[in-house]
């Protein structure tokens, strides 16, 4: 879809959260990212994001996170279709982020998604700061990750709205499962940069206040459908959207029902990508959840082993 709100914004539509394959040795699978990128390609996901908590970067060393962004944008760029590669950055010292944020763009990231930093809960004009140094090193477009649930840090809207005058600010993912935060983040930004929901289950709802997609961990599982869904609101069919919503939201609470990434590797497991167990502290699924997960995936036609 077209770029809006004065260029700024990255992709419209579904931009899918990677989860990372290890090897059988515990490193990265380059060959298995490389299926899973011409996978996406082929499913219409429109953009990449690597690197992030689904791709679990926290357990990743810097080196691997650049090559992980380095295999994501060479295969990404070597079909017909080109979308985003986007490149998670984070961490609690905003020095070491900084330095991710640089090697992402050398290793050929187009777009950085950034949240602030975990477990110290700066106060707003500290994430301000955070975020002012990350952009500086990385010199890339830039989406605001809010994720409370994971930093214990809310950004507030009148805080986006304050970066929002840096014109490398080109987004906002929303996972801070408020929608009256997203109403109010809408009225002061919606105009100038584009919103993501950041979570699945809140896909219809937050594009319904003017968000322009999702960037998601169930496309990882359901990459056709995630599309489609945003697609369809996005193009004044949103009954079809709706009901793609309603119809997924079984799937989603699979993916959720432990913590992400645990269930959604498995997932992508079942349908053939060999991406290897999560590294600890995360477990591999339980056993109710991967019969869940099956259960879920089986009904809408996805393939389950």
């Amino acid at each position: 879809m077209p770029a809006t709100h004065d260029g700024r914004t990255l992709f419209t539509g579904s931009g899918v959260a990677l989860v990372t394959p290890f090897a059988a040795d515990g490193g990265l699978n380059e060959t298995v990212l490389r299926e899973l990128v011409r996978f996406h390609l082929r499913e219409g996901t429109d953009a990449l994001v690597v690197n992030g908590s689904t791709g679990e970067a926290s357990t990743m060393s810097p080196d691997e996170q650049r090559r992980a962004v380095e295999v994501v944008a060479e295969e990404a760029r070597s079909g017909e279709r080109r979308i985003p590669v986007i490149a998670g950055c984070g961490g609690s010292d905003t020095a070491a982020v900084a330095k991710l944020a640089s090697a992402a763009r050398a290793a050929g990231a187009d777009a950085l998604l950034v949240a602030p930093p975990p477990y110290n809960k700066p106060p707003q004009r500290g994430i301000i700061a955070h975020f002012q140094k990350v952009m500086d090193a990385g010199d890339l477009p830039t989406i605001v990750y809010n994720v409370p649930g994971r930093t214990a840090c809310n950004i507030l809207p009148e805080t986006v709205e304050q970066m929002a005058d840096d014109e490398r600010v080109a987004g906002v993912k929303e996972a801070s499962g408020d929608i009256s935060q997203v109403a109010e983040l809408a009225r002061r930004v919606g105009d100038r940069v584009a919103i993501y929901s950041g979570n699945d289950d809140q896909v219809v709802p937050l594009m319904a206040l003017g968000g322009q997609g999702v960037i998601s961990v169930l496309a990882n599982v359901a990459p056709a459908q995630t599309a489609r869904m945003a697609h369809a609101f996005l193009e004044g069919a949103v009954k079809e959207a709706c009901a793609l919503q309603l119809r997924l939201l079984p799937l989603v609470s699979a993916l959720f029902r432990e913590a992400n990434p645990i269930p959604v590797k498995a997932g992508v497991a079942m349908l053939g990508f060999d991406v290897g167990e999560p590294r600890l502290p995360l477990v591999p699924v339980s056993d109710a959840v991967r019969a869940e997960l099956e259960g879920a995936l089986r009904d809408l036609g996805l393939r389950g082993s």
